[in-house]
C-alpha cells in the first residue's frame, strides 16, 4: 500500500514577502523621489561643502556603487552624523505628495502570507511613508537602517567638512574601473550588499527559498536571487536576469501572481467542507 499525507498537497510557496519601500510601494511617477535627492544634494552643498558643480555626478555615482549616496559618502571619507543626514533629507519632505493607496490596502490585507518591510531608509521616513499611503497597519514589521545599523550613528566630525587629502576620488575609479584602484567599503550595511541580506534573514526569521522579494531596483533584486529569493522588479513588465517576476505596478499583484491566495482558499475548503485539514489516503 502507498500512503500519501494530503498536508503536503497544501504547503504555501511562500512563507513571507519582503517589501522594498520607496519607488516600489508607490510609483517613481509621483515625483516623491525627486524630491529626496533634491535635499540629499543640498546636504552634500551646504553641510559637506562639495563643489554645486560636481554634486549631481558624485550622487549619482555613489548610488550606483554603494547602493545608497549615504553610504558612499561614508566611504569615500566624509564624515556625518547619520541621524542629522536623515532628518536633513527626509525631514523636510512634503509626505503630502503620498495619498493614501485604498487598493494597495486591500490588497495587502488579503493577502494570507506574512509581510515585511526591508527599506535602506530609516525609520521615521518609513513610517511617515506607510502613513501617508494608509498601510501602517498592513506589515508585520520594519527594518530599515537603524535595524541594521545600531551602532553606526555618531562617527562624525565636528561640522562634517575633511580635507581634500582625505577623499577618495570615486571619479578616478569610474575613469578607470579596470585599474588596480579599489573602492573603500562602505561601514553603512544596506542593500544591494549580501551582509544586509543576511541580517534580515536572521532578524526575521526568513527562509530565502519561501520568501518574494519586491522592489524597483535590478541591483537589490540581483543580490536577493544570488542569497536565494524569489524576486519581483516593480515598475516594469520586462523581466530580465536575476528577476522571476515583473509588475508595472505593485497593484498588479494579484494577476501575476494569484498562487498567493490560493493556498489560503484552499485551506479554507479543507476546514468547510467538514474534513479534517489532514488526510490519509491509502491506495491498493
Amino acid at each position: 500500500m502507498e500512503y500519501e499525507d494530503q498536508s503536503k498537497a497544501f504547503d504555501p510557496k511562500y512563507e513571507c514577502l519582503l517589501f522594498d519601500l520607496d519607488d516600489t510601494l508607490y510609483p517613481l511617477t509621483s515625483g516623491f523621489s525627486k524630491e529626496v535627492t533634491k535635499n540629499i544634494q543640498e546636504y552634500m552643498i551646504k553641510t559637506l561643502g562639495i563643489e554645486e558643480e560636481k554634486v549631481p555626478e558624485l550622487c549619482v555615482s555613489l548610488y550606483k556603487h554603494y547602493g545608497t549616496t549615504m553610504a558612499g559618502l561614508k566611504a569615500i571619507g566624509y564624515n556625518f552624523d547619520c541621524d542629522d543626514f536623515h532628518g536633513f533629507v527626509h525631514g523636510r519632505l512634503p509626505y503630502t505628495m503620498l495619498k493614501p493607496d485604498a487598493v494597495l490596502r486591500n490588497l495587502l490585507l488579503s493577502l494570507p502570507v506574512r509581510k515585511v518591510i526591508f527599506t535602506n531608509a530609516d525609520k521615521n521616513h518609513a513610517a511617515r511613508v506607510l502613513n501617508s499611503l494608509g498601510l501602517e497597519d498592513c506589515f508585520e514589521g520594519i527594518i530599515c537602517f537603524e535595524t541594521l545599523n545600531p551602532t553606526n550613528k555618531d562617527n562624525s566630525s565636528a561640522d562634517g567638512f575633511i580635507s581634500n587629502s582625505e577623499i577618495f576620488y570615486i571619479s578616478n575609479y569610474s575613469a578607470r574601473p579596470d585599474s588596480d584602484l579599489e573602492l573603500p567599503s562602505t561601514p553603512v550595511v544596506c542593500k544591494p550588499f549580501e551582509k544586509a541580506f543576511e541580517q534580515v534573514f536572521q532578524i526575521a526569521k526568513i527562509k530565502p527559498q519561501k520568501t518574494l522579494f519586491f522592489d524597483d531596483s535590478i541591483r537589490n533584486l540581483q543580490t536577493g536571487k544570488i542569497m536565494g529569493l524569489n524576486t519581483v522588479w516593480v515598475g516594469t513588465s520586462h523581466r530580465t536576469d536575476g528577476v522571476d517576476y515583473a509588475l508595472e505596478s505593485i497593484h498588479n499583484i494579484r494577476e501575476a501572481l494569484p498562487e498567493l491566495w490560493e493556498a489560503d482558499e484552499k485551506d479554507e475548503n479543507i476546514r468547510y467542507s467538514g474534513k479534517v485539514s489532514v488526510e490519509t489516503t491509502v491506495r491498493a
